[in-house]
């Protein structure tokens, strides 16, 4: 899309790809490593505005139920994530939910989360 000064702004599957501190962080690298956590059911990655970074990597979990096995919360998932990314990959925040978005197709909606979560980092 273009806005309203002549610039490009790109929308929908290219706009995945997260680039954070100038490291280009690809989501579904980031979504594997999440989804192997035990309790984890899904996880979608998105890219935030940050006033460091341009952008910040931030990971969106469903998890299992508590008496299921899915007790973990934010500093479990970034510790994980320590274990088997380069820092640059490891989420800056992790939130829980309890149902990720989607749309008729049944993809995930991260055009919506990205919108819902954009001011996390917001000074």
């Amino acid at each position: 899309r273009i806005d309203g000064r002549g610039y490009v702004h790109i929308i929908g599957r290219a706009k995945d790809l997260v680039i954070s501190g100038g490291f280009n962080v690809y989501p579904k690298e980031v979504e594997t490593a999440i989804d192997a956590i035990p309790g984890v059911v899904e996880s979608a990655v998105i890219g935030v505005p940050h006033p460091d970074f341009g952008e910040a990597v931030m990971a969106v979990v469903l998890r299992r139920p508590i008496e299921a096995g899915g007790g973990m919360d934010e500093a479990a998932v970034i510790a994980a994530c320590k274990e088997q990314l380069a820092n640059f990959k490891v989420p800056k925040a992790v939130v829980f939910v309890d149902e990720l978005p989607r749309n008729a197709m049944g993809k995930v909606q991260k055009a919506l989360l990205r919108e819902t979560y954009k001011g996390r980092f917001a000074g």
